[in-house]
């Protein structure tokens, strides 16, 4: 597979097969996603990769503090979108959801099945491997961008290898509460998690066309 090979066939995988990962094919792909672009070389990231025992102890952490008192109330100082989205943003982000929930066959009035969906990131949607990226907060929003092409560089060469993921930024929800599990330095976070699995191909959600602004809207040639 060649990287336009592997840069289009990706996509965010949302329902997975229970088969293991090996160790030895993650650590594979960690290991040649070191050299992914980073500003000055300042690499000021960490991944925390779980499975078995770890893995299923977070998925009952985020349950369980689901229901604890006071559990989303108090305002994420680094929210992943912004209170309001703004044209023409709105729709697409409206579009997928919709496309996302036809394929699952869940109306738009079923809310109840919208939610048990939603609430399916937090068991890494049936994947057996879950990836948490952590950035050191003092470098603030510049490197959030390096972040990003680290993220982007796993989730290519993931996909080279016939596995799966999907980009969580869903984690930032229990940030306090994964902070403590994994005893992060104070000047640290998890900005997002990734599933990582083999896919279930057969799975409509796995299949629904996406689609992308298009190269006129993408790009502004000057000069040429």
């Amino acid at each position: 597979m060649n990287v336009s090979d592997a840069v289009r066939q990706r996509r965010s995988v949302r329902d997975f097969r229970p088969d293991p990962v090996p160790k030895s094919l993650l650590t594979e792909v960690l290991d040649a996603a070191r050299w992914a672009p980073s500003g000055s070389n300042i690499q000021a990231w960490r991944i925390i990769a779980v499975a078995g025992a770890e893995r299923d102890a977070i998925v009952e952490m985020t349950r369980s503090a689901a229901y604890a008192p006071g559990f989303g109330k108090t305002a994420d100082p680094f929210p992943i979108y912004p209170p309001e989205l703004w044209e023409p943003l709105r729709t697409r982000r409206y579009t997928l959801a919709e496309d996302m929930y036809r394929a699952l066959g869940i109306p738009r009035e079923d809310k109840p099945a919208r939610l048990r969906h939603v609430a399916r990131n937090f068991e890494f949607f049936g994947a057996p491997v879950g990836l948490f990226f952590v950035i050191d907060q003092r470098v603030a929003h510049g490197q959030w961008a390096h972040l990003g092409m680290l993220i982007q560089t796993v989730a290519l060469l993931l996909e080279e290898r016939g596995l799966g993921s999907c980009m969580q930024e869903a984690w930032a929800s229990y940030r306090p509460q994964l902070a403590e599990r994994f005893d992060l330095a104070p000047t640290e976070m998890v900005y997002c998690g990734m599933a990582v699995g083999f896919p279930k191909l057969e799975n409509p959600v796995n299949q629904f066309e996406r689609s992308r602004i298009t190269l006129d809207e993408l790009v502004d040639f000057k000069g040429f």
